[in-house]
């Protein structure tokens, strides 16, 4: 039996967007299944990414309802389709009851920075504004020990059986597992000797590994074809993404022109 999750029936009173209905099937079909087959998720998802032009069609909206925009003072370029794209963060913050309605902890505003990527965006048939993912998290195992090192090895590990036991349960072929670890991680001197058992099994195309800006751990991939939805693994961060991260999934791991399946 899965755990609990929940998607905020109140969506359509803030935002319209026309694939959200879609968005959030697939999302419900994902946490169900990966549920079933035994993955903790945390009852929200963590994010969500939103296309749209001009931003603040979105983050208007996400205001009324608490959203910070650009809390982490952080954007992020987002190289999709060979296009330019930049994304502004909003967060829930921490006290915020909507979580329990089922809002995000964070959005991810993504719009266009010339008419090339705004042409691009509104020929992928979706509308504007348009969910282009939705991403659960996953509730990370508990720390056995204080050191960083040490819970990188645990972590990593339980991401590729993870990453094992949702495609098995989805029966799509995952994307790449993104790996950001703290500084002092990958400065420690066993990291080189230690990488290759803690991805053992995995080829070295299925797997990015590379510091977290600002500490802590985030480890994600894309869980269905097209770059629909995510699962990710967050702790410790003191910002939304990783932009090495984004400019990898960006470039590599997604597309405004979506293969529904």
């Amino acid at each position: 039996m899965g755990n609990s999750v929940v998607l905020p029936d109140d969506f359509g009173n803030y935002l319209t967007i026309e694939n959200a209905p879609q968005r959030f099937t697939e999302a419900s079909e994902v946490a169900q299944k990966v549920t079933a087959a035994g993955v903790e998720l945390h009852p929200n998802l963590d994010h969500a990414a939103i296309f749209c032009d001009p931003p603040y069609i979105v983050a208007g909206p996400l205001k009324q309802l608490g959203y910070v925009s650009g809390w982490d003072a952080r954007c992020y370029p987002s190289p999709v389709d060979e296009c330019d794209y930049i994304n502004v963060s909003a967060r829930l913050p921490e006290d915020s009851t909507e979580r329990g309605n089922g809002w995000f902890d964070y959005v991810a505003v993504v719009h266009p920075v010339d008419d090339q990527a705004l042409n691009h965006m509104l020929s992928q048939g979706y509308g504007n504004p348009f969910i282009h993912h939705l991403t659960w998290g996953i509730v990370p195992p508990e720390r056995a020990s204080a050191s960083d090192f040490d819970y990188a090895g645990a972590v990593v590990r339980f991401m590729i059986g993870t990453r094992t036991v949702i495609a098995d349960a989805i029966g799509d072929e995952p994307g790449t597992l993104i790996i950001a670890l703290p500084q002092e991680v990958i400065d420690h001197p066993d990291f080189a000797d230690a990488l290759p058992t803690w991805v053992d099994g995995l080829d070295a195309d299925q797997y990015q590994v590379e510091s977290m800006q600002g500490g802590g751990f985030l480890i994600q991939f894309f869980v269905l074809t097209g770059g629909r939805i995510e699962v990710a693994l967050r702790s410790g961060t003191t910002q939304t993404f990783n932009p090495k991260s984004v400019d990898k999934i960006s470039k590599d791991e997604i597309s405004a022109i979506q293969d529904d399946g």
